[in-house]
């Protein structure tokens, strides 16, 4: 986890996602006790509420359930709908922005392709590399 964010996204948003990332990296399996939110309050020093919002919305979408008295686990099938929420993103969020850039600087499909597989083959996705 980490405790550096940007204002792009509200924190309580980041938190979740932050979460969500340790689902889909196995740090958190399903049945998992997650973190409680005095745990997280702890960790980023952030306000109770706003670790609360962001973990009632995991609840809220079926990633996280609550046993009362004992905290939060991970659901059956959190992992699944995490990918498929993901996913879903990805294709709006970044995909059409993409074929939008490319469109404007007139890169065909094929182009695109072998930019995406090259970059890929490199192994390192983070900018500047």
């Amino acid at each position: 986890m980490s405790t550096d964010f940007h204002s792009k996204k509200p924190i309580f948003k980041q938190i979740k996602e932050q979460l969500e990332d340790q689902i889909l990296d196995h740090r958190l399996e399903e049945g998992d006790k997650a973190p409680s939110t005095n745990d997280l309050v702890g960790f980023y020093k952030v306000n109770h509420l706003t670790i609360a919002k962001g973990v009632n919305e995991l609840v809220d979408e079926g990633i996280l359930f609550k046993k009362r008295g004992v905290g939060m686990f991970v659901a059956d099938g959190a992992e699944e709908k995490l990918i498929a929420k993901r996913r879903a993103a990805f294709a709006e969020d970044y995909v059409t922005d993409l074929l939008n850039e490319a469109e404007k600087l007139k890169i065909s499909e094929e182009e695109l392709i072998e930019l995406i597989k090259d970059r890929k083959g490199r192994g390192s996705y983070g900018r500047g590399h």
